[in-house]
C-alpha cells in the first residue's frame, strides 16, 4: 500500500469555522469527488475499553440538522441522532480496535486502524475521506485532514456521533463485567471515581496498563 496522502484540494479553513456545515463537502464535490465520507473516532484518551471509530457517507442534500461535535452534544440528544444518521446514511461503518492492540501498537496507531475498519465497512467505497485530526488513515482512498473537523464539518460530526454512542454502548457492558470502575457513567475516562477504584481493586481485563495512571499504579504494588 502506498503512504497515504493528506490532499490540499482546497484552502484550511481551521483558524475559521466555516459558516456552511457542508463547506468541505461541497469544496470536495466541486473537486470532482461525489462519494464523500467523515471519519472520526472516540476513545483516545480512556484508560480503559477500546477505541471506536466511525466512517458514514451522507447522501447530497441530507443536512442532519442537530449534529455537531458529539462532546458538546448530551447522551440523550447523541442517542437520537445516533439512529437519525444511520437510518439517513448512504452507507456507514463502525471500526473497534482491543486494548491489546492499543497496548501493542499505541493509541495513535490504534485510532488510525479503527478509522481504517470503519471505512473498508463501507459500501459504496468513498471516493473521498474527511479525517478529523492531523493524521492521514493508512487507505489508497484521497483524503483531507481537518484539524477540528468535528467542528466544521457535518460529515465527520456524524462519524463522531456514531462513534461516541457505539463505544458508550461497549463500556456499559462492561459495567455489567467489571461494576467496581463505575464504566457506565466514566466511560473509561479518569475521573476521580474511577481513579479511586483503580488503587482499590487495581487493573481490570480491559484496563489500559501503557497508560500512565494504570501503569504508576502496577508499579507501586510491585515488592
Amino acid at each position: 500500500m502506498r503512504r497515504p496522502e493528506n490532499l490540499e484540494l482546497f484552502p484550511d479553513d481551521s483558524r475559521q469555522t466555516p459558516v456552511d456545515p457542508f463547506y468541505h463537502e461541497t469544496r470536495a464535490r466541486d473537486s470532482g469527488y461525489r462519494l464523500i465520507a467523515g471519519v472520526d473516532e472516540a476513545g483516545r484518551g480512556p484508560l480503559a475499553g477500546p477505541v471506536v471509530a466511525a466512517a458514514v457517507i451522507i447522501p447530497e442534500g441530507i443536512r442532519f440538522s442537530g449534529v455537531k461535535d458529539s462532546k458538546k452534544m448530551t447522551a440523550r440528544s447523541r442517542f437520537e441522532r445516533f439512529h437519525t444518521i444511520r437510518g439517513g446514511a448512504l452507507t456507514f461503518g463502525i471500526g473497534v480496535v482491543s486494548v491489546s492492540y492499543i497496548e501493542k501498537f499505541n493509541i495513535l496507531n490504534a485510532s488510525l486502524e479503527a478509522m481504517l475498519r470503519a471505512i473498508q465497512v463501507l459500501d459504496p467505497q468513498p471516493d473521498i475521506i474527511l479525517v478529523d485530526g492531523i493524521h492521514a488513515v493508512p487507505t489508497p482512498i484521497k483524503q483531507k485532514c481537518l484539524k477540528k473537523g468535528d467542528q466544521i464539518s457535518r460529515s465527520i460530526s456524524a462519524a463522531s456521533v456514531l462513534a461516541k454512542v457505539y463505544r458508550d454502548w461497549i463500556m456499559a457492558s462492561y459495567h455489567n463485567m467489571y461494576p467496581d470502575y463505575g464504566f457506565d457513567k466514566n466511560k473509561g475516562y479518569g475521573t476521580r471515581q474511577h481513579l479511586e477504584a483503580l488503587k482499590a481493586h487495581g487493573p481490570s481485563p480491559v484496563h489500559r496498563l501503557t497508560f500512565k495512571p494504570v501503569h504508576r499504579l502496577i508499579i507501586k504494588e510491585v515488592p
